[in-house]
């Protein structure tokens, strides 16, 4: 039983909708109505869905076709990303009235920790509730939170009482909480790997936590040792005002499905350039070059490769990409393109995670 545990109160805030939101907030003609963000042709994506267009199925990264399918009604309206950062460097300002210690994940997410808070206040669940009720006052947008001793724990607490709510797990109530989720819910564990859980007979938080860490490492390899501690309520990751950049894409989707390597490595050439601008502006270099490859049929493949050194150049990035485009046939026409870099010379290397008690944090009063 260790002692050493960092005690801390989280939360996750989590905007409702915020893309499309924001649509609606510009445009009142906008409220009440099924709204995408994104393109309607047939080559769009949706960027985002309002609530009454996720009734009928329309979810992000679906293709425009797909939600017109689903909703004949749906209104679609171009994504404005200056706007959307705008407000969320309002909201952001809001945080930081309460904590120094914000993570932002996105324009729409961040952590909190306010285990120590400017306003002196020692219910982390007041505080939400303070800054959700100040982001719909100062700003006109609702916000979902969640509440509790980790980053993990309140990230999936936030994605319970959406939109306009929250949700706090208390620390007696952290395993418990843990041990009745849908596996679906855990955050990190997507549509594949719940397959594969299923298959072995892990349907719920306490299918996981019956499982050894010998048997998970086995079947999930690092995963399964994340998934181990995590059920058990033990997430050590502080939350990190800044957070090191682990990578950096750029990424097209094109006017017609290619199948010509010729005009493949042209739309490459462009995608490598708009790469090295983003690690030369941002002075970072990475070892590790994928390329994406989405074809005509949805499908997705990402190809690989590690070099020795860093690398920033276009020239380099777009030679490693063009072995990578050469590696193996390509599976049909292609309607996207991509190129990151990871393994970025900001990272540090982490220290090996160890085991350590929740016992500690079971005593905060939240």
């Amino acid at each position: 039983m260790s002692e050493s545990l960092p005690l801390r109160k989280i939360i996750h805030v989590d905007m409702d909708a915020f893309y499309a939101s924001v649509e609606q907030l510009d445009n009142p003609d906008l409220i009440g109505k099924p709204l995408a963000v994104g393109g309607s042709g047939t080559r769009g994506v949706v960027s985002a869905a309002s609530y009454e267009a996720r009734k009928f199925g329309v979810r992000s990264a679906i293709s425009g076709v797909k939600a017109r399918r689903l909703c004949p009604e749906l209104i679609f309206v171009p994504p404005r990303f200056d706007r959307y950062k705008e407000i969320s460097k309002k909201i952001r300002a809001i945080f930081l009235d309460y904590t120094d210690l914000v993570e932002p994940l996105s324009l729409d997410e961040a952590y909190l920790d306010v285990t120590e808070n400017k306003k002196g206040n020692p219910s982390a669940s007041l505080i939400a509730e303070e800054i959700r009720t100040r982001i719909f006052n100062e700003v006109g947008l609702t916000a979902s939170a969640g509440i509790s001793v980790n980053k993990f724990v309140a990230k999936i607490a936030s994605d319970y009482n959406k939109p306009n709510g929250q949700k706090t797990v208390n620390p007696e109530e952290v395993l418990d909480f843990l041990e009745a989720l849908d596996i679906r819910k855990f955050y990190g564990i997507g549509k594949v790997t719940a397959e594969k859980m299923y298959q072995k007979g892990v349907y719920t938080g306490l299918d996981l936590k019956s499982k050894s860490l010998e048997f998970l490492e086995k079947n999930f390899g690092k995963s399964g040792t994340h998934y181990y501690y995590i059920v058990r309520g033990i997430h050590n990751s502080e939350v990190k005002p800044n957070r090191i950049r682990k990578s950096l894409a750029a990424e097209r989707t094109f006017n017609k499905n290619l199948s010509s390597e010729v005009f493949l490595l042209e739309k490459l050439e462009h995608i490598a350039e708009e790469v090295s601008k983003r690690l030369n502006n941002s002075k970072v270099a990475g070892k590790t070059v994928t390329l994406k490859i989405k074809y005509s049929d949805f499908t997705l493949q990402t190809r690989s490769k590690t070099l020795p050194y860093f690398i920033s150049d276009k020239s380099v990035v777009l030679e490693t990409a063009k072995d990578l485009l050469y590696q193996e046939k390509l599976n049909n026409s292609v309607r996207l393109l991509g190129i990151s870099l990871s393994n970025l010379n900001t990272e540090k290397k982490t220290k090996k995670v160890e085991q350590k008690s929740v016992s500690a944090q079971l005593k905060i009063n939240f």
